[in-house]
């Protein structure tokens, strides 16, 4: 199975539909939040069709940008995997949406133990499945991918221990712009996709191994389908 993940994209769906474009062979479009920036459902839904158009399944969470409203209508278009699982084959996928407190009081906040719940909610429905996936918007605490410009830590404690105790196969994020790339947590490897409307995104490839990869195609030409990127890790 091959997934291709972005987060973040603020309404940037140009340029989700042109790495869709360019990559052509895929098999799955995961979606880790902030699909808009304080949108309305309505953009939301037309964010989510345009993706599905390309013909394959699309999996989401909402972002702390993307308000309540849009949560349930994530519910309502059948892509929703925050609190829930999904299996696709022997491969199982669970979310969670939002983000934890912080000073800029964005529309969609939730408690460290909320993102503990949900975590867990998801997990228990694909804990059968061979390969287990998590899509938390929020970047795992302490890591190289919740690190801002300044160098403090701002991600989610509860993200980063949910993944220490159940260590899930690989593990798809977003929320802090400045910090996509790679890291490793209990010997399991975790993307921050980045900003998709930069042209941001991961590769995630599932076969008898799990591979990632972060790709880009506007800042760096040679990430292209089938050429090698600096940022690559495989479980």
């Amino acid at each position: 199975m091959r997934i291709l993940g972005f987060s973040d994209m603020h309404g940037s769906i140009d340029i989700v539909e042109r790495v869709l474009a360019l990559e052509r062979r895929f098999d799955l479009v995961i979606i880790a939040g902030d699909i808009t920036t304080v949108g309305t459902p309505t953009q939301l839904e037309n964010a989510i069709r345009r993706v599905e158009a390309f013909g394959k399944p699309v999996l989401a969470v909402a972002g702390n940008m993307d308000p309540l409203p849009l949560e349930r209508k994530l519910e309502q278009l059948g892509v929703s995997i925050d609190s829930r699982g999904v299996l696709i084959g022997d491969v199982g996928f669970f979310g969670v949406s939002g983000a934890p407190a912080s000073p800029l009081n964005t529309p969609n906040e939730i408690s460290e133990r909320e993102i503990t719940d949900r975590a867990e909610k998801g997990w228990k429905a694909v804990a059968a499945a061979r390969w287990k996936v998590f899509v938390p918007h929020a970047s795992p605490k302490d890591t190289a991918l919740d690190r801002m410009q300044g160098g403090k830590h701002v991600g989610s404690s509860a993200v980063r221990d949910f993944i220490l105790r159940r260590k899930p196969d690989a593990t798809i994020c977003g929320h802090i712009h400045e910090a996509r790339g790679m890291d490793e947590i209990a010997g399991k490897k975790v993307a921050n996709c980045g900003p998709a409307g930069k042209g941001y995104y991961v590769v995630l490839t599932i076969d008898e191994t799990v591979e990632m990869e972060n790709r880009s195609i506007m800042q760096d030409p040679v990430t292209l389908p089938g050429s090698p990127s600096p940022a690559r890790g495989s479980r």
